[in-house]
C-alpha cells in the first residue's frame, strides 16, 4: 500500500484495456519522470487505474464495515475487528486501507487531469471532469472515514509538499460540493469521447446523473451538522437531474481473466477459512424475513451437510427463502462463553462424526451471486439516489413527493440484484410489485423506513462503507451493538476509523495538529464533523 509520502506516481503505459491490464501495469510507482511525460501518456489510463483502485476494495471493508453494519457475520479472528470490536494482531492495518487504497486512486485522477490539461484541456475537457466528480466521490469516503484530512494540499506531491495539512470537514464538505458543480456543469459533448470510464464508457449524460445524485448524497451528510446546507444543494441536485432509472446505476464490472482485475470482495470471500466461516448476520436476514423480502430468496443458501460439502466452492447450497438462517454477531470458536454452540437458537452443527461443520446451518452469501470473479461492484446506485430523494422531500424540501420516491427506490433495489449476476438473483417482476404495494411508505416512521432500506439495499450490493456511513448519520437500522469480552469500545460500534500510524512518521506535526482537534482522541469511538 502507499502511504501520503509516496503518492507521487508517474506512469508509463502502453495500450492497455481492463480485460488484459494488471496493477503492475496500473500502478507504475517512482519511476524515472523522463520515461514518462504529461505530453506523452493518455490520461484514460489513469483513469481507469483510479476508478479500480477506488471500487475494488475487498477486505477494505469486508473485516470492519460489512461487520459493523451486522450485514455479514464471522467466528474468524480477524473478522474480530468489525464483528466484535476487538484488535486482532496484524489486521489493525486494516484500518489505514481507505487512507492508502483511495488517496491512491485520487493521485491517479490527479494525474489524469494534469496530463489532460498538459496535452489539450479542449480534447480531453470530458476526462478532466469525470475525474473531478470521480475525485470528489474519493474524498468523500476518506472524510466520512476518518474526519479532518488532507484536501486543499492532498495532491501537491508534484509540488514537492509532501506533508500536506489536514483541512477541518466542516470546510471539506462545501468544496466538494461546489467543485462538484463546476465538473457537472462542465461536462460537454463535443469533447473526444472517453475511453478509459469503467463505470459508464465515457456517456456524459449518466456522468451528469452520477454528478447530481452524488450532489445529494453529499448534501444530504450533512443533516445533522448543517440542515441549511443540506437543503439547498439537495434541492440543486434534484432540479439538476439525479439517476433515473437502474440503467443509470454506476456499476464497475470486474474481469477473472487477471488476478488484479477479478473481484477482490470475491477473492476474499473464495479464502478457505473464509468461505467456510463468514455468514449473512443474524440482524439482516431477520429483517428481510420480517417482510418477507424477496431478496432472502436469492442472497443466501445454506451448505450442504458437512466440512467437506461446507468447504466444497463447486457446491450451491439450499436457497430457499424458508431455509435462510442468519449467524449472531459477536461469537467465536473458541469453546468459552461466547463459543457459536452456545448462541441462542443455534441451529446445530451439520454431518457426522469425523465431518462435521459447525457453521453449515447458517446461511453464507450465495456462491452464484456473490463467489464471482468477474461480479460487478456497485459504486452508486438509483435506488441509493431515490432514498436520499425520498428523506429529502419528506423533510419538506423541493425534491417530488416521498412516497413516489420510495416506491421507486423499492422497485429499483429489488430489480438491481438481477444486475449482481445472470439469471441467479433476478426476482420476478410479480413478486417486486406485491412486496412493494405491501410495504408503502408509512406516516410516522417514514425516517426509519428510509434508512432501513437504504441499510438492506446496500448490503445487498456488497457496498459497505456506505452503509456505515449512513447509519452514522441516520441512526437507522437500531443495531444492538455487540458485548464481547476484550472489545476496545466499550461495547459500542465503532463510528471512525483511526488515521493510519505511518502519518505519525510521515506527517508528524499535521497529523498531531489534527489529532488535537478530535474530540476524543483518534479512536474507533469518536465522531466526525457531521455525525452529531
Amino acid at each position: 500500500m502507499y502511504q501520503m509520502k509516496k503518492i507521487f506516481i508517474y506512469f508509463a503505459f502502453s495500450a492497455v484495456v481492463l480485460s488484459s491490464c494488471s496493477k503492475e501495469n496500473l500502478e507504475k510507482t517512482n519511476t524515472d519522470p523522463k520515461s514518462a511525460t504529461a505530453a506523452n501518456n493518455n490520461p484514460n489510463y489513469l483513469l481507469t487505474s483510479g476508478e479500480l483502485e477506488y471500487a475494488n476494495t475487498g477486505y477494505t471493508q469486508l473485516l470492519y464495515q460489512s461487520m459493523m453494519m451486522q450485514g455479514l457475520a464471522s467466528t474468524l479472528n480477524y473478522y474480530g475487528n468489525g464483528d466484535k470490536y476487538i484488535t486482532t494482531s496484524g489486521t489493525v492495518g486494516y484500518q489505514a486501507e481507505i487512507w492508502s487504497t483511495t488517496y491512491t486512486a485520487l493521485s491517479e485522477m490527479n494525474q489524469a487531469i494534469i496530463i489532460a490539461n498538459a496535452q489539450d484541456p479542449v480534447k480531453y475537457n470530458n476526462v478532466i471532469q469525470i475525474a473531478k466528480i470521480n475525485e470528489m466521490m474519493m474524498f468523500q469516503r476518506i472524510t466520512d472515514t476518518y474526519g479532518d484530512v488532507p484536501f486543499t494540499q492532498a495532491l501537491l506531491a508534484s509540488t514537492g509538499n509532501v506533508t500536506p495539512s489536514y483541512d477541518k470537514q466542516q470546510s471539506i464538505y462545501p468544496a466538494m460540493l461546489t467543485q462538484l458543480q463546476a465538473a457537472i456543469t462542465a461536462l460537454n459533448t463535443t469533447s473526444l469521447a472517453v475511453s478509459g470510464d469503467l463505470y459508464y464508457t465515457g456517456d456524459v449524460t449518466k456522468w451528469k446523473k452520477l454528478g447530481y445524485s452524488l450532489m445529494l448524497r453529499i448534501a444530504m451528510r450533512l443533516t445533522k451538522s448543517d440542515l441549511a446546507t443540506a437543503k439547498t444543494w439537495a434541492e440543486t441536485a434534484y432540479a439538476g437531474g439525479t439517476m433515473a432509472s437502474n440503467d443509470d446505476n454506476a456499476i464497475l464490472k470486474t474481469d477473472a481473466s487477471n488476478s488484479d482485475t477479478k473481484n477482490a470482495n470475491t477473492a476474499a470471500l473464495l479464502v478457505t477459512d473464509d468461505f467456510q466461516q463468514v455468514r449473512w448476520s443474524q440482524t439482516y436476514i431477520n429483517w428481510l424475513r420480517a417482510t418477507n423480502d424477496p431478496r432472502l430468496g436469492v442472497i443466501g443458501e445454506i451448505p450442504l451437510a458437512g466440512k467437506a460439502n461446507n468447504a466444497d466452492q463447486t457446491l450451491s447450497g439450499n436457497t430457499a427463502a424458508s431455509a435462510q438462517i442468519g449467524m449472531p454477531n459477536g461469537y467465536d470458536q473458541n469453546g468459552g462463553a461466547f463459543d457459536i454452540s452456545k448462541a441462542p437458537n443455534y441451529p446445530g452443527a451439520t454431518g457426522t462424526t469425523g465431518d462435521i461443520a459447525a457453521l453449515g446451518g447458517y446461511s453464507r452469501p450465495r456462491v452464484a451471486v456473490y463467489m464471482q470473479q468477474s461480479g460487478p461492484l456497485f459504486v452508486m446506485s438509483y435506488a441509493e439516489s431515490e432514498l436520499l430523494l425520498a428523506e429529502a422531500a419528506y423533510r419538506g424540501w423541493a425534491a417530488g413527493t416521498a412516497a413516489t420516491h420510495y416506491s421507486n427506490a423499492v422497485t429499483a433495489a429489488l430489480n438491481s440484484m438481477s444486475q449482481m449476476s445472470t439469471g441467479s438473483s433476478t426476482i420476478a417482476t410479480a413478486d417486486i410489485a406485491a412486496y412493494v404495494a405491501a410495504n408503502p411508505l408509512v406516516a410516522g416512521s417514514e425516517m426509519k423506513m428510509i434508512n432501513e432500506q437504504y441499510w438492506a439495499t446496500d448490503i445487498a450490493n456488497f457496498n459497505f462503507i456506505e452503509v456505515w456511513a449512513n447509519w452514522r448519520r441516520s441512526g437507522y437500522p437500531v443495531l444492538t451493538p455487540v458485548q464481547y469480552t476484550g472489545n476496545v469500545t466499550g461495547g459500542t460500534i465503532p463510528r471512525r476509523m483511526p488515521y493510519p500510524a505511518t502519518e505519525v512518521t510521515v506527517n508528524g506535526a499535521n497529523y498531531a495538529a489534527a489529532v488535537a482537534l478530535i474530540s476524543g482522541g483518534d479512536q474507533l469511538t469518536s465522531r466526525v464533523y457531521w455525525d452529531k
